[in-house]
């Protein structure tokens, strides 16, 4: 499509009107930081957020592969646009008047932005006619089964605007193109008649069916799905792809449930119409459906946008079809969940009930209980190892336990996998409590001893850098003081009350940040008061800024929720194992100097010198068994 250049003032206003976290939540699952969103970064693989949205900027910036701009420049990136479609799809989307440098132009130019004000209008004029045919039919059929079969009152077929497509070939046809006058190519580009094969005419899409109107996040009718009242296969028929649908990009029902979504901080997903309609009927107002397929990444971002806490449920069919479509669509956002993205939970109803079967003879504290109690995604997939496993049994014994490592192997993070490694031994050991240390010892070895392939974060400049300026260490002093370093930091720009502490611990051991990413946070730190309350954001904007590598330390500007909860009592242990850690690294290196001066010194031909080194390297040596007792706490539990 040929776009005119636009007006620098209808440029102006769109950058004025366009919301860069809306923009970017459709595409981005954002988290909020503060006074800024971070989300995973689209431009490149990451495992931690390292994508920044500022609204106050109203810009973006990834910290991780640098790329950086506004809403303009987000949505050219993302989809490989040129500037003017960007522009003129926002001027569409924030009704931005669009002005062109070429008068004679600006008719075509209208003529394009006013189509889909066009199809937005036979769609809406198509849902009043259904809705008008659902009682006007002969036997309304159609209006029967809703009330009889499917239980909806009145006031929930109205709100959904429920309705019915008569069973004549070119009814909707001769209403909308010989009554109402709408162009015959305009009702097709709409999807609701398609051009016989013979060449003489059209038919109409839907015929004889009860009609769902499905809508955009603004109300608007984009398209139908239609369940047929005959053996007609298929029983369902969703309209085909136009400018408007996307199947694969649009949640039902999500334009009536964003906002109990966020009254509720959690949303729920469902596989069928009714079944959304149903928990709506029912005062259960955060439930989509997902219009009959596999979830989409894109949906599933789009339903996040509404929610803080990410929490998403899945209520699909506790059958075989069920389960395997709750795999399918946990398989594109399994790594969200693994990231802490997304906190996914399974909700299997009891005897393979759907949603809306199940509130026939249930009521809806019945369901809500189901959602309080439904198992996180992980928990779920042990449920479903241990399904119609005997552990008494060798044979079943041995295959849950095989089944189990295969699990644990794909989770990457250590904290994560520890958890359940612990959670997989107390389930081995049979309710036997002297058994559970060692069932989690043998999952820990043989996870130890198979090769489990991570992706590895390409070195940085800033790395390779480092690795050839310094003496080279061994590669566990090296993830010590990463660790060490690290909580340190996290626990300074988290803790408050615990940052003079901190600097005077360093100042007592006298000890220094030494790997160089860690130093540069530091010396950004020192440059603030202590007192600072909003530090973090503080810090941030100075390395977006300055465009430096955030990366390397990004992590330490995050707290999982053990650490804000369980760890939080025992900060001072911690900030005392840090530092001890630290130093004993320090220690360790002068250990090895003086002891190798001893080793090469002869005592004959220099023995004061000999002696002095011997009492150098011991001293050395008594100090870093002090630090081990100091380094009683773990430093990872933070990380």
């Amino acid at each position: 499509m040929y776009i005119p250049r636009l007006h620098p003032n209808t440029i102006e206003e769109v950058k004025q009107r366009a919301d860069i976290v809306d923009v970017v939540s459709e595409y981005v699952v954002l988290r909020k930081r503060g006074k800024d969103f971070v989300g995973l970064c689209p431009f490149h693989d990451e495992k931690s957020p390292s994508f920044t949205v500022s609204p106050a900027k109203q810009m973006y910036f990834c910290f991780g592969c640098q790329a950086g701009g506004n809403a303009i420049k987000f949505l050219m990136d993302v989809g490989k646009r040129s500037f003017a479609e960007v522009t003129l799809d926002l001027a569409r989307r924030y009704q931005v008047p669009v002005q062109t440098l070429e008068p004679e132009q600006r008719q075509e130019l209208q003529r394009q932005i006013s189509l889909r004000e066009q199809l937005f209008e036979v769609l809406a004029s198509t849902a009043q006619f259904y809705q008008h045919a659902l009682r006007q039919s002969a036997d309304q059929k159609a209006l029967q089964y809703l009330k009889s079969d499917r239980l909806l009152k009145e006031e929930t077929i109205q709100q959904f605007g429920l309705g019915y497509a008569p069973a004549g070939w070119e009814t909707l046809y001769r209403y909308l193109v010989d009554s109402k006058h709408y162009p015959v190519q305009l009702v097709e580009k709409a999807g609701l008649i398609k051009p016989r094969k013979e060449g003489n005419g059209y038919y109409d899409v839907f015929r004889d069916r009860l009609m769902i109107p499905i809508r955009d996040i603004q109300g608007r009718v984009i398209a139908f799905g239609g369940r047929t009242l005959t053996d007609e296969q298929p029983k369902y028929l969703n309209s085909p792809e136009t400018e408007l649908f996307s199947k694969g990009k649009t949640l039902f029902a999500l334009d009536q449930a964003k906002s109990g979504i966020s009254q509720f901080d959690q949303a729920v997903v469902v596989e069928g119409y009714f079944d959304a309609i149903a928990l709506h009927a029912a005062g259960i107002n955060n439930a989509v459906a997902s219009l009959g397929t596999a979830l989409s990444l894109e949906q599933v971002k789009l339903v996040l946008r509404y929610t803080d806490s990410k929490q998403l449920v899945l209520n699909f069919d506790a059958d075989k079809a069920g389960n395997n479509a709750a795999n399918r669509a946990i398989g594109e956002i399994a790594e969200l969940a693994y990231m802490g993205e997304v906190q996914l939970k399974i909700l299997n109803i009891p005897d393979g009930k759907d949603a809306d079967e199940y509130l026939h003879s249930h009521s809806p504290e019945d369901y809500r209980q189901l959602l309080i109690n439904a198992p996180l995604w992980l928990n779920w997939q042990i449920d479903q190892i241990l399904k119609d496993r005997d552990l008494k049994q060798a044979t079943d014994f041995q295959q849950v336990m095989q089944q189990m490592l295969k699990f644990l192997k794909r989770i990457q993070y250590p904290e994560l996998r520890k958890f359940y490694v612990a959670y997989c031994a107390e389930i081995l050991s049979l309710g036997e409590a002297g058994l559970v240390r060692l069932r989690e010892e043998n999952l820990e070895t043989q996870l130890s001893s198979t090769s489990i392939k991570t992706e590895k974060k390409p070195i940085t400049v800033q790395e390779k850098n480092y690795i050839s300026t310094q003496s080279p260490a061994p590669q566990s002093d090296r993830s010590l003081l990463e660790q060490a370093e690290a909580l340190l930091l996290r626990i300074y720009l988290h803790c408050s009350e615990q940052r003079q502490s901190i600097i005077n611990e360093l100042e007592a051991r006298n000890l220094e940040f030494s790997l160089s990413h860690h130093r540069s946070l530091w010396q950004k730190i020192l440059e603030l008061p202590v007192e600072q309350v909003d530090l973090i954001s503080n810090l941030q904007d100075r390395y977006l800024e300055f465009s430096e590598d955030f990366s390397l330390v990004s992590h330490v500007f995050y707290l999982n929720e053990k650490s804000k909860t369980d760890d939080i009592l025992r900060i001072p242990q911690l900030v005392q194992a840090a530092s001890a850690s630290m130093e004993r690294v320090m220690r360790k290196k002068r250990y090895r100097y003086f002891l190798e001066l001893w080793q090469e010194t002869d005592f004959k031909a220099e023995p004061e010198k000999w002696q002095s080194y011997y009492q150098a390297f011991y001293s050395e040596k008594l100090r870093l068994q002090e630090l081990d007792r100091q380094r009683l706490f773990s430093i990872t539990d933070l990380l």
